[in-house]
């Protein structure tokens, strides 16, 4: 059973606790006696895709129709080849020269360390240096982005009229021997040229680095391809960098935000045939737990869109091979951006094109509740870490303290809420008693009752059902949050990760236990509550042990700084208890506010 369904199948049996054990004590009250048009989205005009002028329709901006094995190529609506090797016949070279060997150049920085090769200047290793792999075999290793076995990512085609693959040709490269870049020093550019035999082609991509950010300028220029078609590989997925790969190959994908249509996100494993995705796209990424490469077409503050998306199946596990097309502007000249680091939530909102939802938290049909409520989670962690200058470990120690704090009040309205019911449920039995027989008379007296007492049946439970939005989107918090990747605590030696000595889950579940043990002392003999408390924290200890150990020592904290405020709580109904309980009317009477 995957985490998600886990937790939520929890956070079921808690609010079946919580309205369950309020609706044990009052009664149930009887039942009343009853006496275009237009152009759809994708759909083609005779200008292109309906509502992105200029684009004609055979372009793969709008998308070929595939059908059965007649496939359309997205590219000109020819059959689907496979690229060719060999250069293309109207580039024919006059002579044919013995290629020399390819060579590898690095770019190094603060951040990262990307190695390219002069083979179709393909970017061969894309390793984030502040990050550490979690990987079997590559402990303690920068973590690798790129399969290592795939060729690669940014092999580049041109399509006119036919494909020519320059992913085949060998490219000159300046500087010669790579960049190394300095921390507060400022951008430099990796610049790749080929010129083929005949003359009649150039082509030049130039690969801009800041170092202090993970975002990668790229410039390419063609002359002699007037109207071509760049077609751009970024892979075949990105590699592996998690202790516990059954997880992260849930989330293994590649992701695409339509301009119309909005995003749309595929698992690897799933692409078992060729897929055409059609544009215009505002971006296209490959995803994995906590890491993403993102192709994002344009500068910044620029309105160009990505042609379209092709995934074909690849060999290996949670891959598929993924390609973007962008047309080529009338000087020959395409600009685009590309982002490969982590998941930070800041850093993807800032390109203002909801790249953030790539990874979104929750499911679909929650992010409207989640989406603010994990913008403001994640607002205080951070602030706690930066200006207590403390770890993730006590921040989320503070945090769940605070929150407990935060919600006392709602806690307090329950048990008040409930206590009145109980208080109340005497003169409900008398009612109910003295007119069994008068089911109309039994449903008005009831009614009254419940005005002049205040009485609820679902007073109690209301208030601690509030706060369940917080806690499940906690859950996505705590278990997606990359701040949390590799930080190590107490015994702990990842919080993004499972307690290896699941301590943290038996802790919580002896925390739920006695929150469960105080709240039934002070609570009349029920049989079904002694059950509860018994099985309810077995069953989250089950459901939690191998969630992330952030996740479970939130939750620990919040049980165990809850426990004072449920012996208060339960001083204050136990006082009530002992008390004389409301006086029954008088016979003949009924009941009022004052009691007479």
């Amino acid at each position: 059973m995957r985490q998600e369904a886990r937790f939520l199948l929890a956070i079921t049996l808690m609010i079946v606790v919580l309205v369950g054990t309020n609706m044990l004590f009052p009664p149930v009250p009887p039942e009343e006696v009853s006496g275009p048009e237009g152009v759809a989205p994708g759909q083609l005009d005779g200008t292109g895709v309906a509502g992105v002028p200029g684009i004609p329709p055979g372009d793969p901006v709008g998308g070929a129709a595939v059908s059965g094995d007649d496939r359309a190529d997205p590219f000109g609506r020819q059959p689907v080849t496979e690229p060719s090797t060999e250069p293309s016949p109207f580039f024919a070279p006059d002579e044919v020269t013995d290629s020399p060997a390819a060579n590898t150049v690095v770019v190094d920085g603060p951040l990262y360390r990307y190695t390219f090769s002069t083979a179709g200047a393909r970017m061969t290793s894309a390793q984030l240096l502040g990050f550490e792999s979690f990987d079997e075999g590559a402990e303690g290793q920068p973590v690798e982005l790129l399969v290592p076995e795939s060729g690669g990512a940014l092999a580049m085609q041109l399509r006119l009229g036919e494909v020519f693959d320059l992913g085949a040709e060998l490219f000159e490269v300046e500087p010669a021997n790579g960049l190394r870049l300095n921390e507060g020093g400022g951008s430099r550019t990796l610049t790749f040229r080929y010129r083929h035999p005949s003359g009649r082609l150039t082509f030049q991509s130039a690969y801009t680095f800041d170092p202090s950010s993970y975002v990668i300028h790229v410039r390419v220029e063609v002359v002699g391809a007037d109207g071509a078609l760049l077609i751009t590989g970024m892979g075949s997925g990105l590699a592996y960098n998690e202790s516990d790969r059954r997880e992260e190959s849930g989330v293994m994908a590649y992701v695409t935000n339509h301009l119309r249509d909005g995003i749309d996100d595929e698992r690897l494993s799933r692409v078992d045939s060729e897929r055409i995705q059609e544009g215009p796209l505002l971006w296209a990424v490959l995803k994995s737990k906590y890491f993403i490469f993102a192709l994002i077409p344009g500068r910044e503050g620029s309105e160009q869109h990505l042609g379209g998306l092709i995934a074909r199946p690849a060999l290996g596990d949670d891959q598929a091979a993924i390609t973007v097309t962008q047309p080529l502007g009338s000087n020959g000249v395409l600009e685009y951006r590309l982002y490969m680091g982590p998941q930070e939530r800041d850093l993807l909102m800032a390109f203002e094109n909801d790249l953030e939802e790539a990874n979104p938290y929750g499911y679909r049909w929650m992010r409207p509740v989640v989406r603010p409520i994990v913008s403001f989670a994640l607002a205080i962690l951070n602030f706690l870490h930066r200006n207590l200058n403390v770890g993730y470990g006590w921040v989320i120690i503070i945090f769940g303290i605070a929150m407990r704090i935060l919600l006392y009040p709602l806690n307090q309205k329950a048990m008040r809420a409930q206590m009145r019911n109980m208080a109340v449920q005497p003169l409900l039995q008398e009612i109910q008693k003295k007119y069994k027989d008068q089911p109309e008379k039994l449903q008005k007296e009831m009614m009254k009752l419940y005005k002049e007492h205040g009485f609820n049946p679902l007073a109690g439970c209301v208030p601690m059902l509030l706060p369940m939005p917080v806690l499940i989107t906690l859950f996505f918090v705590f278990r997606n949050t990359i701040q949390l990747r590799g930080e190590s605590f107490l015994w702990l030696p990842n919080l993004a990760a499972a307690d290896p000595y699941y301590i943290l889950p038996v802790l919580m579940g002896l925390s739920m236990f006695l929150m469960q043990w105080i709240m039934a002392r002070s609570m009349p003999p029920n049989p079904q509550m002694k059950m509860m408390m018994w099985l309810m924290p077995i069953m989250m200890m089950f459901f939690f042990f191998r969630f992330a150990s952030g996740l479970n020592l939130y939750y620990t904290v919040s049980n165990l700084a809850t426990i004072p405020q449920q012996y208060l709580i339960g001083k204050e109904r136990k006082a009530l208890r002992d008390k004389q309980p409301i006086q029954q009317p008088a016979k003949g009477k009924q009941p009022n506010k004052s009691g007479d």
